[in-house]
């Protein structure tokens, strides 16, 4: 019992020397060069996606006296979630995402609708001030006009009824249109309809001011105006 007991604390003293060599290890994939006169840096931006390129777009406009820095831990920037094939590029402006709307108690609640959209229109005067600034390239090189749809069958037609008679109402959703015909469903959306029953209940939205916004293009292009970028680097401890 003894000799369990022995091995059982040398066991736990290996995991304990393991624990704080991990604790201890180097913060990063290979070693960062920086000028020995190098000022120190005011803001870090971890991550290479849309999310760092606009924060330093904003910084660079507005605190240009500022050294700012970038680390990715990919070789380029816009890889993962900001790729153009890698999000649905719809600016979720709240025109056919029905999750932004809830009915409570009977009565349809489209205040998250409104708020993400108006959210959007800024995302839009921000991309058409950086176009001006020529920061950005021709709009319709990272944004483009495409009709956003919604569409339900079955029970859920009743919700998209109500959820259209309370957004028509508000100025940003003012040209949605809805129908339940099965033959201008299958305009809006052929392959939605192709094989369908147009039998069973069916009902669809659409606003034509959608827009399909490639977020990768936009992230590159803001990024070409920073100064300093580190790739192939992943960053666990700043000092």
């Amino acid at each position: 019992m003894k000799k369990f007991w022995k091995y059982l604390l040398a066991l736990l003293l290996v995991l304990i020397v393991i624990a704080i060599a991990f604790l201890f290890r180097p913060v990063t994939s290979k070693a960062i060069k920086t000028k020995s006169d190098e000022p120190t840096v005011d803001v870090v931006l971890i991550g290479g996606g849309i999310m760092s390129a606009t924060l330093g777009a904003y910084l660079n406009e507005l605190q240009p006296d500022w050294n700012v820095r970038m680390y990715e831990r990919l070789d380029a920037v816009a890889q993962e979630s900001s790729n153009g094939f890698n999000n649905a590029g719809t600016g979720h402006s709240g025109f056919m995402e029905m999750n932004y709307t809830e009915e409570k108690d009977g009565k349809m609640d489209v205040s998250k609708a409104v708020n993400v959209a108006s959210q959007f229109e800024i995302a839009k005067q921000f991309w058409a001030h950086q176009v001006k600034q020529g920061v950005l390239g021709t709009p319709n090189s990272f944004i483009n006009p495409v009709p956003h749809i919604a569409f339900v069958w079955g029970d859920n037609v009743e919700f998209m009824e109500k959820r259209y008679a309370a957004m028509i109402k508000e100025p940003l959703f003012a040209g949605m249109k809805i129908t339940e015909d099965p033959a201008e469903i299958q305009q809006w959306a052929p392959l939605v309809m192709a094989g369908r029953d147009t039998q069973q209940k069916l009902a669809a939205t659409r606003m034509d001011v959608g827009s399909d916004v490639n977020y990768g293009a936009i992230t590159t292009q803001l990024v070409n105006h920073l100064e300093k970028i580190q790739t192939s680097n992943s960053e666990r401890q700043l000092k």
